[in-house]
């Protein structure tokens, strides 16, 4: 799964280990481990790159400037605006290749006879969020990072999209689904992208091959009996794309029927025209 329809971001080249990427007008180059082969860097962008992250041999790592960018600058996916600035250990605040779901919500909502009342869970900067706003859904936003949902407010406020219904919620994801099923609250639609490695509300380390079923079968009790899609997003190496479209038929099918869909997710490389994998998605749809 690809989307051919960003304008603002591309994958120029890609060579040890390393991305050359436009950003708007802003040129990074950050590291990315499945870049395991030596091609020459051709690209006179690698030379003229505004900043790359370097990793460190301990941990973490820092951004080097070879030129001066903004702290902050902002670029489009069709209707949606995103605000950039380089984080800590490489990110910028989007993950470009999840446009490819976003492009799949919003074709599932506007062709839904009613509104959907979506819940994205672990939301981040708010992409998929967005995307369903855009496309005429309710959101339920959740992530534990008063800084991300924040982030993603400020988003939806440059997006032209602060007075859709949406709400905002600084939570464990597991502990509000966990409350949503009790409280009966219902979703026709849920998205989630869970990290590899996560820490529980008393600090507890989990590990997502380990808690991934239980969480989607969790989840599963909170779906409308009119669900209409459930994405589930991998960054997990362990996590094939076949084990999370098995994973989520046993789960879903027996319930609501429909069918489940997986592929991995990717970036299309400009300069060679072959597609970089960049995560696993699989979808259940009515």
């Amino acid at each position: 799964m690809r989307s051919a329809n960003w304008k603002d971001y591309e994958l120029i080249d890609t060579s040890e280990g390393e991305r050359l990427e436009r950003w708007g007008n802003i040129i990074l180059i950050r590291p990315d481990p499945q870049i395991i082969w030596n091609t020459p860097e051709k690209n006179p962008l690698w030379k003229k790159a505004h900043a790359r992250y370097h990793r460190s041999s301990s941990g973490g790592g820092k951004w080097e400037q070879y030129r001066k960018i903004p702290d902050v600058w902002q670029i489009s996916y069709r209707n949606i605006v995103f605000r950039i600035k380089p984080m800590g250990f490489k990110h910028t605040g989007v993950f470009p290749e999840q446009a490819a779901n976003w492009d799949f919500v919003d074709g599932v909502i506007k062709k839904s006879h009613k509104q959907l009342n979506v819940l994205n869970l672990f939301a981040y900067t708010g992409g998929a969020t967005l995307a369903c706003l855009n496309a005429g859904a309710k959101v339920c936003h959740v992530d534990a990072s008063k800084g991300m949902v924040q982030w993603a407010k400020e988003n939806a406020d440059v997006s032209g999209l602060s007075d859709r219904p949406v709400r905002w919620i600084v939570d464990d994801c597991i502990k509000f689904v966990q409350r949503e099923k009790r409280r009966g609250n219902k979703y026709d639609g849920i998205i989630m992208d869970p990290p590899s490695y996560g820490r529980g509300p008393g600090g507890e380390v989990w590990k997502l091959e380990e808690q991934l079923y239980s969480l989607v079968q969790l989840c599963s009790e909170v779906l409308s009996d009119d669900a209409r899609f459930f994405i589930l997003n991998s960054y997990t190496t362990g996590l094939s794309p076949a084990v999370m479209e098995y994973l989520l038929g046993t789960v879903l099918i027996p319930k609501f029927g429909g069918n489940v869909t997986s592929d991995e997710i990717g970036l299309r490389v400009t300069d060679t025209g072959l597609v970089l994998p960049c995560g696993s998605t699989a979808l259940w749809t009515r």
